[in-house]
């Protein structure tokens, strides 16, 4: 059983819900990343999204698009991050770590390259933004030989035949953008996501994580309440953006958000 697959069945025996944080790595530079990796599982987080810069992140608003640009200003690309997620593992071998980004460094890198170097690595997951279930056999294939997983997006007007070919082809969780635009955008309609999520599990076990407007704890506990993970990214972003001068702070108010988000989700 992989990671992902423990986790969240831990997650479901115990009654709670899996708390996904999401950051870009090498922001707001490549030393600040892993040990803000160990403090955010040290609050709370359950599973680990660690996004891989790229210079045109399509479906990044404008937070995370500028949390790319000062990464890659820092010269981080997908093999340093994965130098990250190796120094990670060294001290935290239990948490879920999953890579989310866009198809062309992979491409660049060569399927089976990365499949390699990632399986080293010891990731658990991948996310990627730009591969379609339709497209994705070579890289699932070689991703499964190594136990790790790869993860779809699901859209508000994703199709009944299309979850199921992201069941066929996808494992670990199924991530649902709970909105039509990019991450950071308005507010998630809780109604209309509830429904969604009802036709997603009539065309899957997968578990589900909702992400793209969790903001506050308030969110993320109703959020909770459906959906089987809470997602959160530019929430977190923008605390590294609003304090370039001061990353510690940063780090303390990332903290301190995903702890009462925690809490919330508990309660």
């Amino acid at each position: 059983m992989s990671r992902l697959a423990a986790k969240f069945a831990e997650l479901k025996t115990s009654g709670r819900k899996a708390l996904i944080p999401f950051i870009t790595a090498g922001d707001p530079y490549p030393q600040f990343t892993v040990p803000l990796l160990h403090e955010m599982v040290a609050a709370g987080a359950d599973v680990i999204e660690l996004g891989v810069p790229f210079s045109d992140p399509m479906a990044d608003g404008p937070v995370i698009q500028r949390a790319s640009e000062r990464a890659l200003s820092q010269r981080t690309g997908l093999r340093k991050v994965l130098t990250m997620a190796m120094e990670f593992r060294k001290t935290d071998q239990t948490t879920p770590l999953v890579l989310m980004g866009y198809l062309n460094p992979i491409e660049m890198m060569g399927y089976e390259d990365f499949a390699n170097a990632a399986q080293r690595a010891d990731v658990d997951g991948v996310l990627t933004v730009d591969l379609p279930p339709e497209e994705s056999k070579e890289c699932v294939d070689l991703l499964r030989e190594r136990g790790i997983d790869q993860i779809f997006l699901l859209a508000p007007n994703t199709t009944a035949e299309r979850i199921q070919k992201m069941d066929a082809y996808g494992s670990g969780y199924l991530y649902y953008v709970s909105l039509k635009g990019v991450t950071g955008a308005g507010n998630i309609d809780t109604a209309d996501v509830e429904q969604k999520l009802q036709l997603i599990r009539e065309n899957t076990n997968i578990p589900v994580g909702v992400g793209f407007g969790v903001k506050d704890a308030e969110t993320a506990k109703t959020v909770a309440n459906i959906a089987d993970g809470v997602v959160v990214g530019s929430a977190l972003i923008s605390k590294i953006e609003a304090n370039l001068d001061n990353p510690e702070q940063a780090k303390t108010e990332i903290i301190a958000l995903l702890k009462s988000m925690r809490q919330a989700m508990d309660s």
